[in-house]
């Protein structure tokens, strides 16, 4: 395979895209309108891009159109193209990423969106949440909405191809509750099976990249599953996008009339997390990516901003999110403005070399 220079060396659900992902449609069956007072304009509710990856889709990028994305002179490429209906109602993106990452190693804050790779390459390294070692990943990843930080390890170089999802959109490709990968992510021989995925990675391995993304389509097409309560879950979720997280969790459950108990174990069984955390994730996301890491930073500014209820709550979040502290985030974000102008990855994940 040939390398040239574009994106991300395993392209994660960037907040920027879960932070604003909705739609009309999920688990293939046109949705239902919204019986609620909570109005949402599903194709606006937002789209903030790859959550590990970039930061939006390249320019061009939309159901059956590839769209590349160029990065520095580190020699990544990165190829997305958004899937054909009904998958675009679960998937902001399937991607193809191959090259030499800026960092062999990236701190992923956490992010509302779950992600799936299928590694191509030599293993790479996850140590998820608060786990004390790293584990190795031969044939990739699935994991659901993180609650905290984690840190990923890439080969070099790098080859994968992987998937974006909305934050409801994994659970109807998993064999389990969404919330038992979350913050462990699972090998996808675990999710799958060996001979399936042995016998995906060798199709793989003879294709170009525009027909990868083709073939890991009609896979994801394939195993696309009806999931009780999903079609309510995105109707949610998507009303928590479009507030950045700041509407007030009692409310969904009015307006979508089902109890907070009921609610919240569909979030957890689908999303992986209780609306609440979901809440918590768009509106801590919404809140970091809006800020210029470029110009100087009033902390206290940007929590009053935001609705925190004062800077101590704010930094707390900020430290649980991310591992860091404000003043360490910004640092960092620096570091690689400073040393990568200009990438395509810069954004959410950050060196944690």
């Amino acid at each position: 395979m040939t390398s040239s220079t574009s994106f991300s060396a395993v392209a994660w659900p960037s907040p920027r895209a879960a932070v604003s992902s909705a739609t009309t449609r999920a688990s293939g069956i046109e949705a239902e309108p919204a019986r609620h007072p909570i109005q949402v304009d599903l194709a606006e509710a937002g789209r903030v891009g790859p959550w590990i990856g970039v930061g939006s889709l390249p320019t061009g990028a939309g159901p059956g159109r590839p769209g590349r994305g160029v990065g520095d002179d580190v020699g990544v490429e990165y190829v997305s193209r958004v899937p054909r209906p009904p998958l675009d109602g679960m998937i902001d993106d399937i991607y193809y990423l191959e090259g030499v990452p800026p960092y062999s190693r990236l701190l992923l804050p956490a992010a509302p969106a779950p992600l799936l790779i299928v590694n191509l390459g030599a293993p790479f390294v996850i140590r998820a949440g608060a786990a004390v070692e790293a584990l190795e990943y031969p044939d990739g990843c699935a994991v659901t909405t993180p609650t905290c930080a984690w840190e990923f390890s890439y080969p070099t170089p790098t080859w994968s191809v992987g998937v974006h999802f909305k934050p409801w959109g994994l659970a109807p490709f998993l064999p389990i509750p969404a919330a038992e990968l979350c913050d462990r992510p699972a090998t996808v021989e675990q999710i799958w099976g060996r001979p399936a995925v042995t016998e995906l990675r060798r199709r793989l391995n003879l294709a170009d990249p525009h027909k990868m993304l083709m073939l890991l389509e009609d896979e994801l097409q394939r195993r696309l599953r009806v999931i009780d309560g999903l079609d309510l879950v995105r109707r949610t979720s998507s009303a928590i996008a479009a507030t950045g997280g700041t509407v007030p969790i009692s409310d969904l459950g009015v307006a979508a009339h089902a109890s907070s108990t009921y609610l919240a174990k569909r979030f957890k069984a689908i999303v992986g997390v209780t609306p609440k955390r979901l809440a918590r994730s768009y509106r801590f996301s919404s809140t970091v990516l809006a800020i210029d890491v470029a110009a100087p930073v009033d902390w206290g500014e940007v929590a009053a901003g935001a609705g925190y209820f004062d800077q101590a709550h704010f930094g707390h979040e900020f430290r649980e999110f991310t591992g860091l502290t404000p003043t360490r985030y910004i640092e960092v974000r620096r570091r690689f403005l400073r040393e990568h102008p200009g990438h395509a990855l810069d954004g959410w994940p950050l060196p944690a070399d």
